[in-house]
């Protein structure tokens, strides 16, 4: 595959001390950024730090390592280059966010899901309704960008927390991805160890459905426990967006019609596309009065408010100022913090790649693989790791995958095991990191802080710390022998 014949390009012996350096950097200037920005540190702060611990990696790396600059250069630019399709994908949901929510599908959804959701179930339905549809198109990012929003705003109108109502969709959504054939993440975390798909698939289950069950039932718990707005603020709600959005079945036509190109396995910049075109026909169609709002009269006018919709931050007024906020789009402008975010952070996971220093650091959790529970500790670790120095989920699932293999048959642990381990650290925890390409993206469409929604993603917490339980237990673990 490119990216690892790319990664193991740059396999040095650089010290440790030199490639702790610039993570102790971006650690530090990262925790001052948050302390001085809060939630807006997405808005730059984060992104000169990241500049930042660029800098010092790659001064060190020519200094004290030998490289080259062009060495390093050619690094970002393939790191780069390997996060051009989720940019791509990240501004068609940008437009999604617009078309989805002014053509009146969002705001149809979340009426009809506060006539058929019971507060009192709604986190636990929240997550297991974006566990089906995430296990049937194989992206959480989709599953996230289309009914995850919906769910958002009707469990705000119930009155739940955004970081619990973000933990539950967020958890259901992982659960699809991580187990699903479909899923990118899973296909490359089984070729990474050399496991057949549903070989990989199957053993995963091992750890995914209880740590699953477990999220769920707190989900539930949780929304049993919670006082839910009164029944009389709900109907003022769902009103309000009556009277501000002409609600229909009709738009129903658009998820369903996506569901179907979902179906059809088509990649998903042409299903995303698909997806905004026909909200654009149904905001031309059923929300006439809007689209004058936005861009006036006539077909110019119409025109105007269409690429409005798409690309920049519209606001309408539906007499409730809770409400407004949640109506408001952002367009592919709102995700260009988000990408501006992603650059910096491949820019900094390529220095380190290119430099050598991740695979210095990754070596110093190979020193704790004795047994087969020490072993598995540290490819989880080192999954994580990779999450928080890379940014970028797959580079981490190549990294730990192809860094632990030669040990895994050296000791005569079997594959899947492995496989299984990269899933339960890197797939899982990537969304909750807030440089990380799935942190900040998630955080972007849900409108919720990661550092908000974190504590609450029970399914990406559990995961890990369950496998390491089960590898404890010797579960499933069989031992072959290392010649074979």
């Amino acid at each position: 595959m490119k990216i690892a014949n790319f990664l193991s390009k740059y396999r040095s012996q650089t010290p440790l001390w030199i490639a702790a350096i610039p993570l102790g950097v971006l650690i530090t200037t990262l925790a001052l950024v948050i302390k001085c920005f809060g939630a807006d540190a997405i808005m730059g702060g984060s992104q000169i730090a990241l500049l930042f611990a660029s800098s010092v990696a790659a001064t060190l790396a020519i200094v004290f390592c030998g490289c080259k600059w062009s060495t390093l250069e050619d690094a970002i630019v393939e790191n780069i280059r390997t996060s051009a399709s989720a940019i791509i994908i990240l501004l068609l949901i940008g437009a999604i966010s617009g078309t989805w929510m002014l053509s009146g599908v969002v705001p149809t959804l979340i009426c009809y899901g506060l006539e058929v959701i019971h507060p009192k179930i709604f986190l636990g339905i929240a997550c297991i309704i974006c566990a089906l549809v995430s296990v049937i198109t194989g992206s959480s990012w989709t599953t996230i960008a289309t009914i995850g929003v919906a769910l958002m705003g009707i469990g705000q109108a119930m009155g739940f927390s955004e970081g619990w109502i973000a933990g539950a969709i967020i958890s259901g959504a992982y659960f699809g991805d991580k187990i699903s054939a479909l899923s990118d993440t899973t296909v490359l975390a089984s070729a990474a160890a050399k496991v057949p798909l549903f070989d990989h698939i199957k053993y995963m289950m091992i750890t995914t459905v209880p740590s699953f069950a477990i999220a769920a039932c707190v989900f539930f718990v949780v929304s049993i426990l919670h006082a839910p707005e009164s029944a009389a603020q709900i109907e003022h709600i769902s009103q309000t967006l009556h009277g501000t959005f002409n609600i229909s079945a009709w738009l129903l036509i658009v998820p369903v019609l996506t569901a179907v190109l979902i179906l059809k396995k088509l990649p998903a910049l042409i299903t995303l596309f698909a997806a905004t075109v026909m909200a654009a026909v149904a905001m031309l169609v059923f929300q006439p009065d809007i689209v004058t709002s936005i861009g006036g009269e006539g077909a110019l006018g119409s025109f105007k408010a269409l690429m409005t919709a798409c690309s920049s931050s519209t606001a309408t007024d539906t007499g409730d100022a809770m409400l407004n906020e949640l109506v408001a789009t952002r367009g592919m402008g709102g995700m260009m913090s988000t990408i501006w975010l992603i650059l910096c952070a491949m820019c900094f996971g390529g220095v380190m790649a290119g430099s050598g220093m991740l695979a210095a650091l990754t070596r110093m959790f190979m020193r704790f693989a004795k047994r087969p529970l020490s072993i598995v500790i540290s490819t989880i670790s080192t999954g994580i790791f990779c999450n928080l120095t890379t940014a970028d989920q797959y580079i981490s699932i190549i990294i730990t995958g192809n860094t632990f293999g030669d040990l895994y048959r050296r000791r005569g642990l079997e594959g899947r095991l492995l496989s299984r381990s990269v899933e339960d650290s890197a797939t899982v925890t990537s969304v909750l990191i807030p440089w990380n390409s799935c942190g900040m993206t998630q955080s972007t469409v849900l409108g919720v802080a990661t550092i908000a929604y974190l504590p609450y993603c029970l399914f990406n917490i559990i995961s890990p710390l369950l496998s390491i339980l089960v590898a404890a237990t010797g579960y499933k673990i069989v031992k072959r022998d290392s010649t074979n």
